[in-house]
Order: C-alpha cells, then structure tokens, then sequence
C-alpha cells in the first residue's frame, strides 16, 4: 500500500525520492488493454474481399499450373500487404504520440519549487496544488484547502459538487473511500478554489484504476470524410466488379480460357477499385495532425481536420492569444494622483514616477495599495535559470523572472517589488485566513488577513466597475475620508482614459474587519478604496499579420474579452482587426438585445468586450444559426460549453483548464492567434491534398477499366496480362499517391473562400476531371497497343509491353498534373515535392525491371523496348497533360 510517507509538505519530494518511487511505483496511468499489436495491424491487410478474390485467383492459378503467374501475385500480395502495414503502423503510432501531447498536466512541489509536469509523471508522496478546472491527477489527502469543492460524479454518479475539508486526524473518516470528504481521486474535476495535496495512490492503485476505466483524449472514430470515402469505396467495387465480371464473359465467348479470364477479371477488379482510398485519407490525416503539431496546434479529434478548412469565423480571446500575455503595469492613480511605471515584463529594473518627475522610494503613499495588490494574489516569481556564466553575473533587476500562476497576479508582484514591497515581506507580515476566489460573476477576490498583531484586514482587488460599488470611503495619504459620488465619477474617468490606452485597469480596496463580520462573513462592503493600477499586455508581432491573412482567406476574426470596451479597442486597432469595419459589442449591451436583434447585427461586430462564457455560448449559437462555421477559443472552466458548441472548439495549452482541454477539438500549445490560422491552412491544405490523390487515384483505375472496354469494343486481344494489372496498382496506387498526400501547398490556399462544411468531396468539377482524364489515358494506351501491333506485325507480347509501358507512363505523369490542375506541370512543380519526384522514380524503375530483367520478363510478359519506342511512349503518354 502506498499510505505512510515522511514528506516536507512546504518543500516536496526531493528529485532522488521521485527516481525512486517512479522505479517502485511506475507511471501514474491506467494500462490500456488494448495497445497497437504488429500481428494484428498486419493481418488485418488481407481480411478484406479484394484480397479474397487476389489468393482466390492465387489458388486457381496454382492449381493450373501456372507456378510463376501464383508466385508473382503471391509477391504482390505480401509487397501489398507490407506496404499497408508499414503505413497503418505509422499512423497507430503517430496517434499514440499525439496522445502522449494531449496528456493533462499537473503541478507540484518538489525541491521547493513549483513545477509543471505531466500527470503521469506524479508519484505517491508528491506535493500538489490544485485550483479551479484542474483534474485531479491521483488519489491524495488535502493538507490545506479553501472553499474548495469538487466534482466526483465520475466515480459516484453524483451530479452535484462537493465540499471538502482539509484532513484532520481527529475527525472519523469511516465508511466508503470514495465519499470521504479529506480525499481527492483522479479523474475528479476542481470546481472551485484551491488545495494542496499530499498523493497516496497513483495509477492502477486509484479508485479509478480498480474501476479500470479510462477517458481517451483521441477519439477513434472516423471522420465524416472516411465514412463518404468508404461508401463511395462500396459502390466503386458494385460497379467495377460488374464491368470485371461483363469483360471476362465477353472474352469467354471470344474463345479465351476460363480459367484465364477468371485470373483477368480479378486482376482487373483489383486494379479497378480503389481499396486503399480510406486507409490513405486516414494516413494523410495522421501526418497532416502531426505536422500541425509541430506548429502548436494539437488536434484531439480527426473531424476537426476536416472543418478547420470550411472555418468562417474564428472567435478569439484577447489576452495571451492576440496579446503576449506579458504584463506589465504602466500607471497607476492613488491619492489623486497619477504615477507612471517604467520597465517592461518581467523583470525588476524600471521606476514608479510621480507627475513632477520625481521617483518614488518605497514610501509610505503607496504601500497600503502596493500591500493590497501583493496580498491578494495567488501568483509566484522565480529567477529564471542558466548556465550562462555572464547572465549569472548581470544585475539582478534585469533578469527574466519566470512566472507561476496568472499573468496579472505577476505583473502586480513586480510593481509592488518596484516600490518596495516583497511578497516575503507580505508572507511575514499577514497570515491569510480566508479567500474569496475570482470569478467571472464577481469579477473581484477578496482575501482576509491577520497581521501579528490579531488584527483582521480584507484586501479586495477587482473591475473598477464592481469594487468602486462597493467602496465607501477612499485612502489619501493615510487618512480615511468619505467618498462621495463625484469621486467615484472622477476614479471611473480615470479609469476609461486608461482603457482607452489599452492599460487594463484594476481597482484595490480594503476594510478592518471586525470579529462579528469575520463570523458572518459578509465581507466585500463599506470598503476603503485605495487606488488604480493600469497594465498592458502588449499584441503579439505577428498577429497583425495572421489577421490579415483570415481576411484574405475570407475568414471572420472575432475578438471576444471580458476586458473593458476601450482596452478590447485598442489592442484591435493595433492588430489590424478594425481595419475592414466593425463594431464593438459589451456584455452589457448584449444581454438588452434580443437574439432576433442580434442575429440581425452580428455580422458587423468584430468586438465583445465585458462579456461572460454565457455570452460566448450565445454567441457560438448565433453565429453558427446564421450559417457559419465557428472556431472559438477558451481557458476557463465556464468556456467549456461554448467550446463544446463550436464546430471547432479551440483551448489553450498554456493556460487552458482541463476540464476545457477535454471539451475542445484542438489545443493550442503556444495559446497565440497565429497558430489557430496555421491550423486552418493546414486544414485546408490537408483536403485539398486528399482530393488530389482521389482525382490521382480514381482516374488511372478509370483509364484502366476504360482501356479494356476501348479493346472489346475495338474487336481487340486483350491488351494487358493479370500479372501486369497487379504490379500497375502496386506501383501507380502506392508510392505517389502517398507522395501527393502530403504535397506542399499552392500558394492561393488561403486566398480562396473558404469552402462549405456540407460540400461534397467531388465538388469542382472533380468527377468531369476524373472521367476525362480516364479517357484519356484509356485512348492514349488504346492507341500505343495498336501502333505495337502495326510495328511488330501483330506480335502481342510486344504490343502488350508497349500498352502496359504507356499506361504506367502516362500515370506517372499524370501524377505531376494532380499537383495543380490549374497551371499544369512546371519545371518548378516538379522539385518542389521531392516526395513525389522520388516515389515516381522509384515507381518507374521497379516497372523497368519487369521489362529489362530477363527473370522477370517471363513473369510479368514483356519484351525489352528500345530507346526510339520509348520517346513514342513518353510523347503519347504526354498528350493529355499537354492537351
């Protein structure tokens, strides 16, 4: 059992004690029983009706006597078979790698210090902190906790949330595990406030792992392309087999052998039929989820692929997607004056200067406002670490600090270490006593403190808005006095001129609390305002740019704050996303409109700032009822429902909750905007590469089929062997069809609308271009197969390889064509996806072994050509790329 452990509860594990219980213990995760098995991905090639009928023709052939016709299908079948393997195995793992991003994160205390880690990682006696829209990682005990409630429906069925305490060891804790109320388990979801945890169970040990279930964070399902694409699959083999079954009746009543026509027909359907057409969309999907991975877009679930490429409208949030989330405060307004901050980030150096140019020395003026801002926050600074030898040695003040917990939090630390007072300094002064925890209802937090003394203080931070409300006096300079009505209208105008300068503003106040109001906890009134801080969270460079690129892809951006309306302003004049028009929407507005009204109007609004996750959950509602397609993005544990709602919920990697990471469809690693229009891009080019291998694909097995019903109809020989047919689908359907699964993208991707979610993978013109071209090759090989005979005097091996040699020619070729049916093929165009070019060259050189290697001449029925019959060959097979 893992339940008695000697842990310094203020320090953690140290990194010696979590080798050793990461060997005594193992991972913290559930064994899945079913894992990627080799054997069986590999069986599973052949247990489909074409390869039936293939080791069917296998048998007949063998039976015959045709020992080299059976090996040679045989090597085909196993070349096949190992190919789909190798491919299928890749996309399996590619998955598995994609889970292994997508696992949750957790933090804990080890050796002093908070770190983030992956849960799995987290071992018995680890210290963990937990706060609202965490999952629980572990089963563990709560050292310490406030106002902390949990949702444990998952293991109990309970739907409501419960309440829990820290663990006591006078307390009677009897009864079932599950429902003590001084444990926590994994799998949980934190609804409210925050603990510490002291983790006595992990991995097969928890409740959950004894229950043996497990949440798969990548869906298995297919996507909406797949299943079209095996549907059309079915009817593609319906089709194909009857004109298999119509051309080997007719070469029957020619006075062809039965048993020879049986083999033809089969080679012909196989070749006909597109079986890998859904194993390859799902390979280029994998690859294409990878690729967006390596630009810090983790898409959880396949049909999101898909729709990223049909997105309309993408709904952002301001901070640390459009803006670095970075910051910095710049003003500040107390005693009825303004100070101005210098510096920039996260570092020490920078001053707090007075409007006479003087500069503030940790002076008595500021230092209750300073006090209230350090006090009532939740957020730790750490020296950034380095090896670097002369940054070791660089003024303390410069350096980068790195950041846990909220970025405003820090950004107020580091003012309040500019003029003087230190969170130790807090920590040694105030005991905290209670918290009442920011929310997006409230739009405030509120700690009370106890000094050494005994004396009780509440600190309040919160939208001006809100706390100015709730204030009754105000702090000048050390006295308290009155605050009137024109006073609050004075504090608010102040407040707006530093919205309008894109400073988000925070108001702070405080209150000596009595022992009555301490027990009856109505706390947050009669306040004593104490100030104003303005910060700013400068855009990110490249924005500007991303957001330029969605108006040119027709792509709605949408900014969507909870920040105040001049603040929202700014920043979007700045990223360039009111250039095209635009109104700007609040909360406040939004709940007088009517959905009618705003339905009527939505399309002219290109900002919502002071708004709720309820109105984002409106918003999605709206947008998507007026026919868009809808990304949205969010990190709190309220967005989930608008995530959810979204046809491409989008949460953020950084600072997303769990409970939000699981909602979404994809996760951004790097939360900026830029990686949200690379993923469209990438959607877009992912669909466009999928029908490029389709009109590939589908196009040469209509060429085929065509050529022999050309043939029947001409009164012809059959101008193709069984064992031909086999090795054209090997080569042509293989190599480059995979090749042009990943073909880079042209450069008018995202110049283009975006297309319609419901728009069928055929639309374009795509079936005309198909059948065209089948017509084409199907001719040109019709006309190489004749001109043989005329050269040979009617020789048919001759004519055959002349025929067999044009078609996998002008196939090839083709493939270059697929690239860019709009601009051909160009000295360009054929080095710019060295995939293709080498799987063409590989492709065509396995097909010039079966003609030049004697051994293989008698296998596969051809004769060498020499080298003037060859430009004959290029030039016809050229023709329809020419024509």
């Amino acid at each position: 059992m893992q339940n008695s452990y000697s842990v310094d509860i203020k320090k953690g594990l140290t990194n010696r004690e979590v080798m050793v219980k990461k060997r005594l213990f193992g991972k913290n995760e559930i064994i899945e029983k079913k894992k990627v098995n080799p054997v069986s991905i590999f069986l599973n090639q052949y247990n489909n009706l074409i390869s039936y009928m293939l080791f069917g023709s296998l048998l007949v052939s063998y039976i015959l006597g045709e020992i080299t016709d059976s090996l040679a299908i045989l090597i085909i079948i196993l070349i096949n078979g190992i190919m789909g393997f190798i491919q299928e195995y890749r996309a399996e793992k590619s998955l598995d790698k994609l889970k292994e991003l997508a696992a949750p994160t957790t933090r804990v205390l080890r050796d002093g210090e908070i770190k983030i880690i992956p849960a799995r990682e987290v071992v018995p006696g680890d210290v963990v902190l937990l706060e609202s829209g965490d999952r629980v990682p572990a089963d563990g005990k709560i050292l310490e906790c406030e106002s902390f409630l949990v949702d444990e429906s998952l293991l109990t069925g309970e739907s409501f949330p419960v309440e829990k305490s820290a663990f006591d060891l006078n307390t009677n804790n009897k009864g079932l595990k599950i429902h003590r109320k001084d444990m926590v388990f994994m799998g949980t979801l934190v609804i409210s406030g925050r603990a510490k945890i002291l983790i006595t169970e992990t991995g097969m040990n928890t409740e959950m792992g004894k229950i043996a279930h497990i949440i798969e964070s990548i869906e298995d399902k297919k996507t909406p392309l797949q299943k079209k694409l095996e549907i059309l699959g079915e009817k593609l083999i319906v089709i194909c087999s009857l004109i298999c079954v119509f051309v080997s009746l007719v070469g029957i009543l020619r006075g062809e052998s039965i048993a020879n026509m049986f083999l033809f027909g089969v080679s012909l359907a196989v070749a006909a039929i597109p079986e890998g057409l859904p194993a390859i969309v799902t390979i280029v999907l994998a690859m294409g989820v990878q690729r967006m991975a390596k630009k810090n877009a983790l898409i959880r679930r396949l049909p999101a692929v898909e729709t990223l490429g049909c997105a309309t409208v993408i709904c952002s949030d301001k901070t640390g997607t459009l803006t670095e989330n970075k910051m910095t405060v710049r003003k500040i307004y107390a005693n009825n004056e303004m100070y101005i901050v210098t510096g920039t980030g996260y570092r020490l150096e920078g001053e707090i200067v007075r409007k006479d140019g003087s500069v503030f020395k940790n002076g008595d003026e500021l230092k209750r406002l300073f006090e209230i801002a350090v006090s009532c926050n939740n957020a730790y600074l750490k020296e950034k670490e380095t090896s670097n030898f002369l940054l070791n040695l660089m003024d303390y003040r410069k350096k980068e600090l790195t950041v846990y917990g909220d970025s405003t939090e820090a950004a107020l630390i580091i003012a309040g270490l500019k003029g003087g007072v230190s969170k130790e300094e807090i920590d040694e002064k105030y005991v905290r006593i209670k918290e009442i925890p920011f929310n997006s209802d409230r739009k405030r937090m509120s700690v009370m403190v106890k000094t050494r003394k005994g004396e009780l203080l509440l600190f309040t931070k919160g939208a001006p808005e809100v706390v100015v409300n709730l204030c009754r006096y105000m702090d000048v300079e050390g006295k308290v006095i009155p605050l009137t009505f024109e006073d609050k209208e004075r504090i608010m105008k102040v407040s707006e001129e530093m919205g309008g300068e894109a400073l988000r503003v925070l108001a702070f106040a405080y209150k000596h609390v009595s022992l009555n109001e301490a027990k009856k906890g109505d706390l947050e009134r009669d306040l004593i305002f104490s100030g104003l801080m303005g910060m700013i969270d400068p855009p990110r460079r490249e924005v500007k740019e991303a957001i330029e690129k969605c108006f040119t892809a027709g792509i709605k951006p949408v900014m969507i704050t909870g920040d105040h309306k001049s603040t929202a302003w700014a920043i979007a004049k700045e990223v360039g996303l009111l250039e095209k028009g635009g109104r700007i929407v609040t909360g406040e507005e939004l709940d007088k409109i009517t959905d009618k009204n705003l339905e009527e109007i939505i399309e002219d609004i290109a900002i919502y700032a002071r708004v709720s996750p309820q109105h984002k959950l409106r918003i999605v509602k709206l947008l998507k009822k007026r026919g868009h397609v809808v990304a949205m993005t969010g990190d709190g544990v309220n967005d989930a429902p608008a995530i959810k709602e979204a046809d491409i919920g989008i949460s953020m990697g950084l600072s997303g909750t769990d409970v939000t990471k699981e909602a979404s469809a994809m996760v951004l690693t790097d939360d900026n905007f830029r990686s949200i229009v690379n993923a469209v891009e990438e959607g877009r080019i992912i669909y466009e590469n999928i029908k490029k291998f389709i009109r590939y694909l589908l196009s040469c097995n209509t060429g085929e089929v065509l050529t022999m019903i050309f043939s029947i109809i001409l009164g012809l020989p059959l101008p193709l062997f069984p064992t031909q047919i086999l090795l054209m689908n090997l080569v042509t359907d293989g190599l480059p069809a995979m090749a042009l699964g990943i073909d880079p993208p042209v450069e008018d991707v995202m110049k283009k609308l975006p297309r319609r979610k419901k728009e069928d993978i055929f639309a374009g013109g795509l079936e005309k271009k198909i059948f065209v071209r089948g017509i084409k090759i199907g001719i040109c090989t019709i006309i190489s197969y004749i001109f043989g005979m005329y050269l040979s005097s009617g020789d048919l091996i001759y004519s055959r390889t002349l025929a067999y040699s044009t078609l996998i020619v002008s196939q090839l070729i083709f493939a270059f064509e697929c690239r860019n049916d709009e601009k051909g093929i160009t000295i360009k165009s054929l080095f710019t996806n060295i995939y293709l070019l080498f799987s063409v060259i590989i492709s065509f050189g396995v097909f010039l072994l079966t003609i030049y290697v004697p051994n293989l001449q008698g296998i596969f029925h051809t004769v060498p050509l020499d080298f003037s019959v060859w430009i004959f060959i290029i030039a016809i097979s050229a023709i329809g790329t020419i024509i």
